[in-house]
């Protein structure tokens, strides 16, 4: 045999072993494959110049051959789907920085989510672990829900209700949707309730998950200013939904994201006036129905019999991130269409997971749990603002009486943007204030959440952002 098929014997043998070589050990020398195969050294260096050329091995001069690493596969093309999609969604929708996942070593007061002390973490666990033994890791849950998950949703409306609310204002189980999240509910309700191309008013600033669900629906997002309170102007809104011909408002009366702001009682109902003289829909988004500090939340659905109001309320931030659980209370012809959609979009939602909620929402310790997590948050609350109103005078919008956040006006000719890069650079994360407004900002805002992890950071934080400005 000549040395040209023996240089490529030795290459093919060689080639399945380095297959599975740790990139960058050593190649036996020349000497020893020499004597391996019964080769001459010029055989033995053909056959590895044939392993170099293939990119298997690599040469280092004075110290011998190494393993490469594997050639990276070839780039994927994908430009032809550039063509193919066509423009992004109205407006081109984006994921709000609440979602980022930071590292430990960074203070993180952009988070959507309570940290895990104030969960009821050990609670949901036990639940979860009987529910994955029970029929509900088997069976079909009702498309609609397990009947006493909707039960007890409708059963909360009804208690904090104000007494001498409206004649057949409480909502039955029957007026319950589960849904798997309060992201998803958005987006069953603004598909069900409008057409692509319709209007949705919306308070500006808002959450900016629901300007992302309106507008990959197809929605028009038309935002209506928040007043200096916190609520919007019944009359601005009543030329609103006459300009625009709207059947929908978004809105969050009861601790507003971003901004905290609550409607007062007689606020709600000037409110709901309006929307019930246009013939309209409000949807009423209680996402902080369990994080009320200093005022009770009465939902306005409570006290609607004819179905104006369509409320949404998730557990997710008061349960855990993983127990993606929420619903909608809607009534009359709305009611069916919101389930027909839900249905369609995910059939139902997992049995395991209602089961496991059900449990720790109705356990004889959820009410003591929700008073530590309150008084826990109260404190956090405070001693943030204390440090806001001394370190950043001035920028602190109000004091919420509830929820999560704090909302800050940066001084005038700031940069909030850059102000955000500059403090995520420094390690603390917060979230820049243009992603919570359905259009332009009206200034340079800037989010802090309170529930985050570690709040002996605080003053470490807000003095970092004080070096920012």
């Amino acid at each position: 045999m000549n040395n040209g098929s023996s240089a490529e014997r030795i290459a093919t043998e060689l080639r399945a072993e380095l297959a599975g070589a740790p990139v960058g050990s050593r190649v036996p020398s020349t000497r020893a494959l020499t004597e391996r195969f019964g080769a001459s050294p010029v055989t033995v260096q053909q056959a590895m110049r044939l392993l170099v050329r293939q990119g298997l091995v690599e040469s280092r001069p004075g110290a011998g051959t190494f393993v490469r690493p594997s050639a990276p596969a070839p780039r994927a093309d994908f430009g032809w789907q550039t063509a193919a999609l066509g423009p992004v969604p109205s407006g081109g929708a984006e994921v709000g920085s609440t979602l980022q996942n930071p590292t430990d070593d960074v203070i993180a007061l952009h988070s959507g989510y309570p940290a895990d002390d104030l969960l009821p973490v050990r609670a949901v666990r036990a639940a979860l672990a009987r529910a994955s033994r029970s029929r509900s890791a088997i069976d079909r849950p009702p498309a609609a829900g397990l009947p006493e998950l909707r039960t007890w949703f409708a059963h909360e409306v009804a208690e904090s209700a104000p007494a001498g609310g409206a004649a057949g204002g409480a909502p039955a189980a029957s007026d319950v949707v589960v849904m798997p999240g309060g992201q998803s509910a958005l987006s069953s309700v603004f598909r069900a309730l409008a057409r692509p191309g319709d209007t949705v008013l919306m308070e500006s600033p808002g959450y900016w998950g629901a300007i992302a669900a309106a507008l990959q629906a197809g929605l028009v997002v038309v935002p209506v200013p928040r007043t200096g309170d916190g609520a919007v102007d019944p009359v601005v809104l009543a030329e609103a939904f006459e300009r625009t011909r709207a059947r929908l408002f978004y809105a969050m009366p009861h601790f507003a994201n971003p901004t905290g702001s609550a409607w007062s009682p007689r606020e709600a109902s000037a409110i709901l006036d309006v929307v019930r003289q246009n013939a309209a829909f409000l949807v009423e988004d209680d996402w902080a129905h369990d994080f009320a500090l200093d005022v009770p939340v009465r939902p306005l659905v409570a006290g609607d019999p004819d179905g104006h109001v369509v409320y949404v309320r998730s557990l997710t931030k008061s349960l855990s991130p993983a127990v993606r659980i929420a619903a909608v209370i809607a009534r009359g012809p709305a009611g069916s269409r919101i389930r027909t959609d839900r249905v369609i979009d995910g059939l139902y939602v997992s049995g395991v997971l209602q089961t496991a909620a059900l449990e720790v929402v109705t356990a004889p310790g959820w009410p003591a749990h929700g008073r530590r997590m309150r008084e826990q948050l109260r404190r956090r609350r405070d001693a943030l603002v204390a440090l806001v109103e001394a370190h950043l005078p001035g920028t602190l919008t109000a004091v919420p009486a509830g929820g999560l956040n704090l909302w800050l006006r940066l001084p005038d000719g700031s940069d909030a943007e850059r102000f955000t890069a500059e403090a995520a650079v420094r390690g603390v994360l917060v979230s820049p204030g243009a992603e919570w407004f359905p259009a332009e900002p009206t200034g340079p805002f800037v989010r802090l959440n309170y529930s985050g992890p570690d709040p002996s950071r605080f003053g470490e934080a807000v003095r970092t952002l004080a070096d920012c400005l």
